[in-house]
């Protein structure tokens, strides 16, 4: 991947990690179920480009612009909540991105591992600890705050170069993210689909790929 090595891995979890990606795209439509197809397919369109975000975010916005509805914040936590509780289970027991565990046993305990996701903290702790993925990672951080400032906290904790650590992630925010930072990105397009990255960006189809970039 580059002339230098590589000393963490910094990992989103949706679509990187778990393949969870659908489900919570399916969850998300189902928010807006009641407001008829149209509605819906606009949703799904802006959840796949906002990967990445915080729910919260997601959700305050779509009311915005689809529904025209800006939600109070006890009307979005109420959503929030309702959403969660269409995930949770889902995502714990859903498949792995193929090759994401043959890379993490092989570099747990060598290499930092770490989770930053936009998915709320406590939820996020929750899914990694029930799936059994815990004791692979130093740190697993979720939403809030946003993912660039987690990013320096991290590096700063734990004495890390930015351009000695590499982040993968499956979303344009995800990337634009890590050039905010200054880490090298590696960007997760399944086979077969489009990905959002622009031209030039070093891309893998699943993790079994990871090990050709480091």
């Amino acid at each position: 991947m580059t002339d230098i090595s590589i000393d963490a891995f910094f990992f989103d979890f949706d679509g990187v990690l778990a393949d969870s990606t659908p489900i919570k795209i399916k969850a998300f439509m189902s928010l807006y179920a009641e407001h008829g197809p149209d509605v819906r397919e606009k949703v799904r369109k802006y959840a796949l480009g906002g990967e990445g975000i915080s729910r919260v975010e997601k959700i305050r916005e779509a009311h915005l612009k689809f529904l025209g509805i800006d939600l109070g914040d006890d009307e979005l936590n109420v959503i929030e909540r309702r959403y969660s509780s269409l995930v949770v289970d889902a995502v714990v027991e859903c498949d792995w991105v193929p090759g994401a565990r043959e890379f993490l046993d092989a570099h747990v305990g060598k290499t930092p591992l770490f989770v930053i996701s936009g998915t709320p903290q406590d939820e996020m702790r929750r899914i990694v600890e029930r799936r059994g993925m815990a004791d692979y990672f130093v740190s697993v951080r979720g939403s809030p705050p946003r993912k660039p400032p987690i990013f320096r906290q991290l590096l700063d904790d734990h004495a890390l170069a930015p351009e000695r650590t590499l982040y993968v992630g499956d979303a344009i925010f995800d990337y634009h993210s890590a050039k905010e930072v200054g880490l090298p990105f590696v960007g997760r397009v399944p086979h077969g689909a489009q990905g959002p990255f622009p031209a030039g960006t070093r891309t893998i189809c699943d993790l079994t790929e990871l090990s050709e970039f480091i």
